[in-house]
């Protein structure tokens, strides 16, 4: 049975609420650990989070069994797992031995035991049980968390900035003829599998096949890298032999899905699934490859996969001149003056300008807006009517030729103050792809989805940290001062 967390604590446990945090420290975790232990202490805002981490957990559970990890220790070890940018290994060493982390986690001894010590299989399932859905959630909380401590004033207006970044997903350079021996690789990898569940005859030489088809790969990709004479005589030689071998290798899988099965089991039914997909690409990268080499077609984007294991993976150039080419997912994020995320967005195939209307919706009904300010590639003009007709500053500059009184404009001193602190949001996407949003090591679209949002919040408890122990250091800096006086 899961709990929030533990009401009796443990004898000889450290409490949060004393867990001692060091004020002067450039330590991203230390201001992350300052950050949850401020949500923590705080009954208004422990409740929230905790509201909404059992409503997604604990829905529909049975109250028996064991006891699993808390709904707090799954928060901590999530939010840690992003603010340093740490793998699962990491994540497991620091959860056991890291004395500040283990003391927000509210499993720090007092004496010089061990402690509670956490699997790494128990750390990978529980923190994944977090989706990117609830985090939606817990980061508008984490927000409103933000600017109670950053406010002067509970109802200033915020002056917003939007721009993307591509975050890079976990795949090589694509290329069709390299993607047609992934999709080989792995469809003799399959049939190995299978073969340890049901009789498969014809498969003894499978390593042979394997070792062939990628000899035949570095082939054509030698080829086609280098130079020399008669270079694309030598490429459709070259293509010609690699495309035959995978041709034979598709004609021989084809007879494995109507081979006879004794006993269907869930193992079965899943490795028969997973070789309709490599089989498939298989033959849509034969395709692609015969086409293109062969017959010299220029391939349509539309018609191209960039990964076949990450197949929501983007090919995104940026740039006109020398255009800088990604591969990932674009992402758009919306800081404020306190320099917090307050929202951010998956490109689907879109452009910067394709999503302005839905970001600043979502942001409109839960802020007030003073300023919105963009770049030129979220330029509308239809959109920045819009936001004219509600928003009272709006920088939007426009693509090309301007006329007389866009130029006056756009020349205004408050418009061109506006337009040059537009400039921060590089900084916050910097250090947001140092709280590891850079290039996202999990390979599944919902795990991409989830570890994106993981990353906004880890981004703005680190911020909100900073904040609080900054105050903490001038306050401690002030009691100082006041103690000399007294004692002068």
């Amino acid at each position: 049975m899961r709990k929030q967390f533990e009401s009796q604590l443990t004898l000889g446990t450290t409490p949060i609420n004393e867990v001692k945090i060091p004020s002067k420290t450039r330590s991203h975790i230390v201001a992350l650990v300052a950050a949850l232990q401020h949500i923590y202490i705080s009954p208004k805002w422990n409740s929230k989070v905790f509201s909404l981490l059992a409503e997604k957990v604990l829905k529909d559970k049975k109250q028996t069994g064991r006891e699993g990890m808390s709904l707090w220790e799954m928060f901590v070890l999530a939010q840690v797992r992003l603010a340093d940018n740490s793998s699962y290994d990491d994540l497991h060493h620091k959860a056991n031995y890291d004395t500040l982390i283990r003391g927000v986690l509210g499993v720090l001894p007092t004496d010089y035991s061990l402690g509670k010590q956490y699997s790494y299989q128990n750390i990978y399932d529980n923190v994944s049980l977090i989706d990117d859905q609830l985090l939606i959630k817990i980061n508008a909380l984490i927000v409103e968390v933000g600017h109670e401590i950053f406010k002067k004033k509970e109802d200033t207006p915020l002056r917003l900035k939007t721009d993307s970044y591509v975050c890079e997903t976990d795949t090589h350079f694509p290329t069709d003829y390299n993607l047609l021996w992934d999709s080989a690789r792995k469809c003799i990898d399959t049939v190995n599998h299978l073969r340890k569940e049901i009789e498969i005859p014809g498969w003894r030489k499978h390593a042979r096949w394997k070792s062939s088809i990628k000899s035949s790969m570095r082939s054509v990709g030698k080829v086609s890298s280098g130079g020399g004479k008669n270079k694309d005589v030598r490429i459709k030689k070259e293509a010609r032999v690699y495309l035959e071998k995978t041709r034979s290798l598709a004609k021989k899988i084809e007879p494995i899905f109507n081979t006879p099965i004794s006993t269907v089991s869930i193992k079965i039914l899943a490795l028969l699934e997973s070789l309709s997909y490599y089989e498939k690409m298989l033959v849509k990268h034969i395709d692609l490859v015969d086409r293109r080499l062969l017959k010299g077609e220029v391939i349509p984007h539309e018609e191209k996969i960039f990964s076949i294991f990450q197949d929501y993976t983007e090919f995104i150039k940026k740039g006109k001149l020398r255009p800088n080419v990604e591969i990932g997912k674009k992402v758009a994020i919306t800081t404020d003056q306190f320099d917090l995320i307050v929202d951010y967005q998956i490109a689907e195939n879109q452009s910067d300008s394709q999503m302005t209307r839905c970001i600043v919706t979502r942001i409109h009904s839960r802020f007030s807006i003073q300023s919105f300010s963009v770049d030129k590639g979220y330029s509308n003009q239809l959109d920045r009517d819009w936001l004219e007709g509600f928003i009272p500053e709006v920088v939007m500059p426009k693509k090309g030729k301007r006329n007389q009184a866009e130029t006056q404009k756009e020349q205004q001193p408050k418009y061109r103050k506006l337009k040059r602190k537009h400039s921060a949001i590089e900084s916050n996407i910097n250090e947001l792809e140092n709280r590891g949003l850079g290039r996202c090591p999990d390979r599944s679209w919902k795990k991409f989805r989830n570890y994106t949002a993981l990353a906004v919040c880890a981004y703005n408890l680190h911020k909100i940290g900073r904040k609080i122990l900054k105050d903490r250091l001038a306050q401690e800096k002030k009691d100082k001062e006041r103690l000399l006086k007294l004692v002068a």
